[in-house]
């Protein structure tokens, strides 16, 4: 028979589950501080997120103003070198002009006659080619040039022994170059195979339509 003693031993030892150590259970006090603690954590990577979206919106549009800022500085810059590049190109013209009013003063004058108007027209003419030159363009002779459709502009052909097929015989007015480009091709005649039309006698003179 157990005594009084033992029975109250085993009872002490057998200790419910519900009131055993709390280190070892999880207590509802510190579930609920965990959860406050990841809530804060997400609040505080949530507000440095928008933090660095301002920042990046901010850098964003100051990148645009300044693009916006660049094409104006470079539209006026452009605007700029059109005007003063207009501006030199009439101020050189007007020598040319102060020639021409030198030549109609000299034919209203009389003196020397229509010798005096000639060289007054031909010293402008020297001018404004040189003026040309100067702006890097320059005069091409066509005549006795094989055809050549980048520099010519064949508006006649020309029944003549004289020269080769496809050759200029005559140009009505010149062609100019500017730099390795054709600014105004020649318009010339040009020579071509065949006989002269019937009805026509002038042999070399012959004109056939191209």
């Amino acid at each position: 028979m157990l005594k009084r003693s033992e029975v109250d031993n085993d009872n002490k030892d057998a200790v419910s589950p519900d009131l055993a150590d709390p280190s070892g259970t999880e207590n509802p006090k510190d579930t609920a501080g965990a959860g406050t603690s990841e809530v804060d954590g997400l609040l505080q990577q949530l507000t440095d997120k928008d933090k660095e979206l301002a920042e990046l919106k901010d850098k964003y549009l100051r990148v645009l103003a300044d693009a916006e800022n660049a094409r104006k500085r470079i539209r006026q810059q452009s605007e700029e070198s059109v005007r003063v590049q207009r501006e030199n190109f009439l101020r050189d013209l007007l020598p040319i002009v102060d020639n021409l009013e030198r030549a109609v003063d000299a034919a209203r004058g009389g003196s020397g006659g229509g010798q005096t108007i000639v060289e007054g027209v031909e010293m402008v003419l020297r001018a404004l080619l040189d003026f040309l030159r100067s702006h890097g363009v320059t005069q091409v002779s066509a005549i006795g040039q094989l055809f050549d459709p980048q520099l010519h502009e064949a508006v006649d052909h020309v029944h003549s022994r004289e020269h080769p097929p496809n050759t200029v015989v005559s140009e009505f007015h010149c062609g100019y170059l500017i730099g390795d480009r054709t600014l105004r091709p020649a318009r010339v005649s040009v020579s071509s195979h065949g006989a002269p039309r019937p009805g026509n006698n002038s042999g070399d003179g012959g004109l056939e339509n191209g």
